[in-house]
């Protein structure tokens, strides 16, 4: 089947290596015994001179004062950036990842998925068809059905009115509007192949997340191959647009050529119309295929075209009819 188609000491002057920095050292001028030298503030210095006492008072004190000030910042810096004050090597590395947060393939709420929000309209015929309308459902003879099911009755199709139908998913209900105006034997084929059985416990084989936003499902064999069998006519016309909201069918390039795949559009889709738009996608439904869009593409099992199976599993568990 077919597929719909990133400042320093001054010079010479020694510095003193406990004074503050920025600070000129202490220097004694008159008396001739050696100078006092600072070891350090919580050290013992020499015995200095009675007459240097006050000088020595200001400049223990001053140092004392410069120290308590860089505490204060290193304890208001801790207080208000954690981490700042973390061990570094090992204990730093085993902090950051004990920090570190946790993730899954269901949390996608850092997705670059781009989706629009606004809804594509239902497109609509110029020129109201037939009601009812003739259809046929030949077998497909270029290969074997994927399930084996009953084609519709061949005939007349009604062509009014809309029909309400929920699909329940591993990943949430879709819910479904087919209408039956715009292509009334797909809509005829879609609720036959439900009322069968012919989707549950299939899942959508192929996502795409950017250019053409769709999931496509239909296939019970996973590889967008399979059918039911026969083929249903193409019900297209020139003002088909496609878009958030829309439910369309798959094809070949051959006219006439779908028969059970369908792709369900949650954004854009730049498409020709030659793909059958058969119905819309309710609210909650699009939402269902946000979550799954925003999951990702697992491109390692795709067509390397971009799409691929959708990392949040879409697996069909009932269709039914309202």
């Amino acid at each position: 089947m077919s597929q719909p188609p990133q400042s320093g000491e001054p010079e010479g002057q020694v510095p003193d290596p406990g004074a503050p920095q920025g600070q000129q050292p202490y220097q004694q001028q008159p008396y001739p015994q050696q100078p006092y030298q600072q070891q350090g503030w919580y050290g013992a210095p020499q015995q200095q001179p009675p007459s240097s006492n006050k000088t020595a008072l200001w400049i223990g004190l001053g140092a004392l004062g410069v120290v308590i000030l860089v505490v204060s910042v290193l304890a208001f810096t801790g207080f208000v950036a954690p981490g700042f004050l973390l061990p570094d090597s090992k204990d730093k590395s085993a902090a950051a990842s004990s920090q570190a947060p946790t993730s899954s393939a269901q949390d996608t709420t850092e997705s670059p998925v781009q989706i629009p929000a606004g809804r594509t309209e239902l497109p609509k015929r110029a020129t109201p068809l037939a009601d009812p309308t003739t259809c046929a459902y030949p077998a497909d003879t270029t290969k074997e059905p994927a399930k084996k099911v009953n084609p519709p009755a061949a005939g007349p199709a009604q062509a009014s009115g809309t029909v309400a139908v929920t699909v329940k998913t591993t990943a949430g209900d879709i819910g479904l509007t087919l209408d039956r105006g715009l292509a009334p034997c797909t809509v005829a084929n879609f609720l036959s192949l439900a009322q069968q059985g012919f989707y549950d416990g299939h899942s959508c084989h192929r996502l795409g997340t950017a250019g053409l936003q769709m999931l496509q499902c239909g296939d019970p064999e996973g590889t967008g191959m399979g059918g039911p069998g026969y083929t249903i006519p193409d019900e297209v016309f020139p003002e088909l647009k496609y878009g958030r909201g829309i439910l369309a069918m798959a094809k070949t390039q051959a006219p006439d050529s779908g028969g059970s795949q369908f792709f369900m559009v949650f954004g854009q889709a730049e498409l020709p119309p030659e793909y059958t738009v058969f119905g819309s996608i309710s609210d909650a439904g699009l939402q269902v295929l946000d979550k799954v869009a925003r999951g990702g593409v697992d491109e390692a099992k795709g067509s390397g075209d971009g799409t691929g199976p959708p990392k949040i599993p879409v697996t069909f568990e009932s269709v039914t009819v309202s």
